[in-house]
């Protein structure tokens, strides 16, 4: 039993010290991504793996009917040494388009290197094609011309060499108004197509898709253009643009006559058109800050003219102008009786009191006008 214990526990210790120090691990999920005779080998790698270590990768590749020889080592072709990237660029490896490679890669350390893996590789099985390196749409006397040239290698060849004339086209159209989906489609080896028995004056939109007749492949579809086609244009289509623009036309006079309502009515709600006479207009937009009498149009309709006299009466005038009543009034008691002559001669020293107190009065009434200011018209 206690030579049983001691097996058991070199046996964890050996495993243990395996695991350690063990191979290390091969990169895994290897794919090719390829676009005409554009190639580039990509794979991952588990970090976690290989802590504290620098870990590079190798790839190589060699033709597939080589790899049966004995001695096919020798045959290998490094494309990437020691690279830190996840990936490796083969476009510029002699990898002819028609033939069979095999290509792998290895994780590499300073002190040891992964197992190698190995995937196959038919370019022209297996690469994707591309759609036309370029499309040029115009209208010519009603129909469209369509120009594009084919798909271009990593060194700008045409794809047609490569595919040994299998490459074809399909060219799909449609009106700009319409889906994609109800497109008409034309199949065409040629790189110049014209369309015809096209609507006139009317927009189209093309796209264009490459084909490998052989291997059945097809590439995405080219970048939309549209264009319009030439010729005169419909009647209906006339018509319905003179339509368009008589209820426009008719749209924008009602809308001014409706904004001018709205607008008079706020007008002369806010800002009435009634203007103040003159002579106020004067006095409220007058420079001067002192107030001013108004001057209407016609004064004499509210003023009425007074003459001043001399107010300022001489004390002897006066008295002789009472003297003259007092010797009338005497001449004239002495032809009546006693009694009315006693009486007159209180009502005329009554008058001539009443008289001499009101021109007293005028007189200093008058006066102090004159001091304030002559006036020549005395205004109601």
């Amino acid at each position: 039993m206690e030579a049983l214990r001691c097996f058991c526990v070199c046996s964890l210790l050996l495993l243990k010290v395996s695991t350690g120090f063990g191979d290390l691990r091969c990169p895994e999920n290897v794919s090719m991504d390829s676009l005409n005779t554009r190639y580039v080998l990509r794979w991952d790698w588990p970090h976690e793996t290989a802590i504290n270590q620098t870990v590079t990768f190798t790839t190589q590749y060699i033709l597939e009917y080589r790899s049966r020889k004995a001695n096919y080592e020798q045959y290998w072709t490094s494309v990437c040494v020691n690279v830190l990237e996840h990936h490796c660029d083969f476009s510029g490896a002699e990898l002819h388009y028609n033939g069979l490679f095999l290509l792998r890669v290895r994780a590499n350390t300073s002190q040891q290197s992964s197992s190698w893996v190995q995937i196959s590789f038919c370019p022209d099985e297996q690469a994707a094609l591309g759609p036309p390196s370029s499309v040029k749409l115009s209208s010519v006397k009603g129909d469209l011309e369509i120009i594009f040239t084919d798909p271009l290698s990593s060194t700008n060849q045409s794809m047609k060499t490569l595919l040994e004339d299998k490459l074809s086209y399909l060219i799909q159209y449609w009106r700009r108004s319409e889906e994609p989906q109800k497109a008409k489609v034309l199949e065409t080896n040629n790189n110049l197509v014209m369309l015809t028995e096209l609507d006139r004056q009317t927009w189209y939109c093309v796209r264009v898709q490459s084909r490998d007749v052989f291997y059945n492949k097809s590439s995405v579809y080219s970048d939309t253009q549209c264009t319009r086609t030439e010729g005169q244009m419909p009647y209906w289509e006339i018509f319905l643009y003179v339509l368009i623009g008589l209820l426009l036309f008719f749209l924008l006079v009602l809308l001014y006559f409706c904004f001018y309502k709205m607008f008079t009515l706020l007008k002369n709600t806010f800002c009435p058109d009634i203007q103040l006479p003159d002579h106020i207009q004067e006095l409220l937009f007058s420079e001067s800050k002192k107030p001013q009498l108004l001057s209407p149009e016609y004064p004499e309709s509210v003023c009425e003219p007074l003459v001043l006299v001399r107010t300022e009466l001489d004390a002897v005038a006066v008295d002789e102008h009472s003297n003259a009543g007092e010797e009338d009034s005497s001449t004239h008691s002495r032809h009546g009786s006693g009694d009315s002559g006693v009486y007159s001669t209180e009502e005329d020293s009554s008058h001539r009191s009443t008289t001499h107190t009101d021109l007293q009065m005028s007189s200093q009434k008058h006066r102090v006008e004159l001091h304030d200011g002559t006036l020549l018209e005395l205004c109601a």
